[in-house]
């Protein structure tokens, strides 16, 4: 039965057009994405709390969107988080070499590889260690965003359904892609973005049009799944709400932002891929390897407890003026290349986390830097550091991770920010051609697209 099932799937599929076909195949990616993204999140919180909470004692702050909180904010037993932090990095890099050693370090890359040579090939054991990696790398303090897990299950998923239905191989890359973009939209509750980063993620310089459709469908749906149970708050709240763009004076420091965000973009692909480059040098197996790393990172975080895990509720404490001048100047200067830091020595290593959470905290600690610095002398900057920190998070890793429309979507649906987005151009813009220019990625798998056009059939 289940065989004849799939035979009129199949038949199905052959015989629907674009818009029949996708609308079922993108809704059907996009409710086992928001499964996902479920799943993900409890998992990630989970171990979170045991991990980082109950052995650590510590506890970093929560954005809006994960319930707020300003943590403990000290650590009680100092000496355990580097423990933590590595045994984390040990574990994880175990359950990889051991269930999926073509996934190590790899993440969205692996992803966006297979879209271009073989959509069919990601593992079911891949998805399963990538999900269980990922939880554990987070939870116990590394440095990763829980945005590269939820796509590539749901990009694994898109795998199977072009194994099971004989998708050609235009159609599996639009369903890899579309899992990528609807894995991402609902875990960050970022629908429109989902369905832009579907059509930018697999090339650097150009969109994959027939993923548009598809992606916005599997968007809303994994968006919808996912917010019935984890809740329709923007992650960040509503922090970008109350901007109004009134003084063309500000474009100025919006562009001073790009160009000191795409200068970290620069330096964020250049120190990870340098990182993964010394690690395949290094005569230790895979499972040592993050640990070394792990241990690492815990050092660097008994000095700056920020770079450890997700960093959402650093980058919310960014937004909001009092507590970002609670922060010291030397820290929030420090605070991008720590995190550019601990994420290469986190998942640049051979451990699992996203890569495109730690560029946002990057480039939100870079727009805090350019607002502190000129706060108290510039003309026309904003009384509020949100606006800075917002272009900032669209900048940074809207530039290195070739998908600028999407980062700036997600950015202002995360902070409920849209106003912001018509300035943002100007930053965005900029740290795109410095990144550009260069020819620089942090997806090494990103190609240019081939200089023809699709047209979809009827």
């Amino acid at each position: 039965m289940q065989a004849r099932a799939v035979r009129r799937a199949r038949n199905w599929v052959g015989r629907a057009g674009y818009w029949q076909r996708w609308l079922a195949l993108g809704m059907t990616i996009g409710l086992v994405a928001g499964l996902c993204a479920i799943a993900f999140s409890e998992a990630l919180t989970l171990a979170t709390h045991v991990l980082t909470g109950i052995l650590g004692g510590y506890q970093a702050p929560a954005s809006t969107g994960d319930g707020g909180g300003q943590g403990t904010g000290h650590f009680p037993h100092a000496w355990a988080i580097p423990v933590i932090i590595c045994l984390g990095g040990l574990v994880s890099g175990a359950l990889i070499a051991w269930l999926a050693p073509e996934a190590t370090g790899r993440g969205i890359d692996g992803t966006i590889e297979a879209a271009h040579n073989d959509p069919r090939k990601i593992r079911g054991r891949s998805m399963v260690a990538e999900f269980a990696a990922s939880a554990i790398t987070i939870g116990a303090g590394g440095s990763g965003g829980r945005g590269g897990a939820a796509a590539q299950l749901s990009a694994g998923f898109g795998s199977l359904v072009a194994r099971t239905l004989d998708l050609t191989a235009e159609d599996g890359r639009i369903a890899l892609c579309v899992g990528i973009g609807s894995g991402f939209g609902a875990i960050f509750g970022a629908p429109l973005a989902g369905a832009a980063l579907a059509a930018e993620i697999i090339y650097k310089d150009d969109f994959e049009a027939r993923a548009l459709f598809p992606g916005l469908i599997a968007s809303v749906t994994s968006y919808t799944i996912f917010g019935v149970v984890e809740g329709f708050t923007p992650l960040l709240g509503y922090a970008g709400a109350g901007y109004r763009f009134g003084r063309p004076m500000e474009l100025a420091w919006f562009a001073v932002v790009g160009v000191v965000a795409g200068l970290l973009g620069l330096i964020y692909s250049t120190t990870f891929h340098g990182v993964v480059k010394a690690m395949e040098r290094i005569p230790a197996s895979r499972a040592v390897k993050p640990a070394m790393g792990g241990l690492l990172v815990g050092l660097l975080a008994l000095v700056i407890p920020q770079v450890m895990g997700t960093g959402n509720g650093w980058i919310q404490d960014a937004l909001d003026r009092a507590q970002l001048l609670r922060i010291p100047l030397w820290l929030i200067l420090v605070m991008p290349l720590a995190k550019i830091a601990a994420t290469a020595l986190s998942v640049g290593t051979g451990g699992s986390g996203g890569l495109a959470g730690p560029g946002l905290v990057t480039g939100a600690f870079a727009g805090a830097a350019v607002w502190r610095v000129l706060e108290s002398f510039a003309t026309g900057v904003p009384h509020n550091p949100a606006p800075f920190v917002i272009v900032g998070m669209m900048s940074c890793f809207g530039s290195i991770g070739r998908a600028p429309i999407a980062m700036m979507f997600i950015v202002a649906e995360m902070t409920g920010g849209a106003l912001i987005l018509a300035p943002a151009m100007v930053a965005v813009g900029i740290a795109y051609f410095i990144v550009s220019y260069t020819g620089q990625t942090i997806y090494r798998s990103q190609v240019c697209a081939p200089k023809q056009g699709h047209m979809l059939d009827n």
